[in-house]
Order: structure tokens, then C-alpha cells, then sequence
């Protein structure tokens, strides 16, 4: 089995952002969400807040999409072809995605790439309530091995260090940069606080 970060990684941006900007295109009024949004990264960028309460009042945009599940179906349609080639060309049917972004906009992708899993930060996609932690750092951990509590990993992949814990658990790891894999060299965890 691999497992692959998703924005950045595979994907060449960050879907969340992408798939925000698409609904502003489609939906103008997601707009009124705004200040909401930014006092949200205020509060988070002076550590008044955590990452999930910034993350919670910028999703609250989805409350201003009629059909939220027609608009990810319509996003996918335009941004598939975002999927690097490089990814598309090793591709396995067992392969992992586990990613900080929300659950609802990736988990389509099972079925458009034939893969065997997302793992993602549930999110509410009709009001944009987070119903799990941010799927980030240690998180994913945790996440994967839920799902997965005895599946080795053969080789992960990040655009990020802050997968380092992810990293730790593959025999190997890659670090990519410029749509390139390097291979990294991470010690393995003994345990898991």
C-alpha cells in the first residue's frame, strides 16, 4: 500500500482554496462569508484561536451553496486534470490519499482515480462544521491507523514536513518539491503518544 498527501503532493495546488475561489464563480454570494472568514484567520494567526476554528469559519461559505454535492461533481469535472501525471503513472488501486483537506471535496476521487481510500477532515458540507479534528500532523496518524491498525506502508509520499509522523510509518518516504520525489530518510516511531 502507498499513502499520498494530497494538495501540493498529487495535486498541483490546494484544492480547498481552488474549490472556494470555484464557488465564488458560481455563487458570488459565498462572498457575504468574508469577514466571517477573516476574522477567523485574525483570531488564528494571533493564537486566540486553534487551526480548527479558523477552518470552521472559513468553511461556513458552504451554507451559500444550494447544492454543495452538484458543486464538488461540477469542481472534479474542471480540476481532475490537476492530478499530476507523475502520480497518475505509478497509480495502484490500493493507494491511500490522507489529507488535511475536507472529506466531502476529496472523497470523490475513489472512484474518479480507482483508489482505495481517502482519509480527510470530516466537515459538514451543508454548514461547514468540522465533525472531526484537522486530518494534520500527528492527526493522520491517528486517522490511518483506525482505519488501518496493521497495514504496513510501502512508501509515502508529502510536499510538507509536517507529515513527518506519516513518513515514520512507511518503509519509504519521499519528500516532493517541483513535482519531484526525493527519498528521505525518517527513524521510525517506537510508540505513538
Amino acid at each position: 500500500m502507498n499513502v499520498y498527501d494530497f494538495d501540493k503532493t498529487i495535486y498541483n495546488g490546494d484544492a480547498t482554496i481552488d474549490f472556494y475561489l470555484f464557488c465564488i464563480k458560481k455563487h458570488p454570494l459565498v462572498l457575504l462569508i468574508l469577514p466571517k472568514q477573516l476574522l477567523g484567520a485574525v483570531f488564528y494567526c494571533l493564537r486566540i484561536k486553534d487551526k480548527d476554528y479558523f477552518k470552521q469559519n472559513f468553511y461556513s461559505f458552504l451554507r451559500k451553496i444550494k447544492d454543495p454535492n452538484q458543486m464538488v461533481e461540477k469542481f472534479w469535472k474542471q480540476k481532475i486534470k490537476k492530478i499530476y501525471k507523475w502520480y497518475l503513472m505509478q497509480k495502484e488501486n490500493t493507494d491511500v490519499i490522507i489529507s488535511a483537506s475536507p472529506e466531502f471535496l476529496l472523497k470523490p476521487l475513489e472512484k474518479l482515480l480507482n483508489i482505495e481510500k481517502v482519509i480527510a477532515s470530516k466537515v459538514d458540507i451543508n454548514t461547514g462544521k468540522l465533525l472531526s479534528k484537522n486530518c494534520y500532523g500527528k492527526e493522520k496518524v491517528k486517522r490511518f491507523q483506525k482505519i488501518y491498525p496493521n497495514k504496513a506502508i510501502s512508501s509515502f509520499y508529502s510536499d510538507s514536513l509536517s507529515d513527518i509522523p506519516m513518513a515514520r510509518l512507511a518503509k519509504n518516504s519521499y519528500l516532493v518539491h517541483n513535482k519531484t520525489a526525493t527519498k528521505t530518510a525518517f527513524k521510525p516511531y517506537q510508540h505513538l503518544k
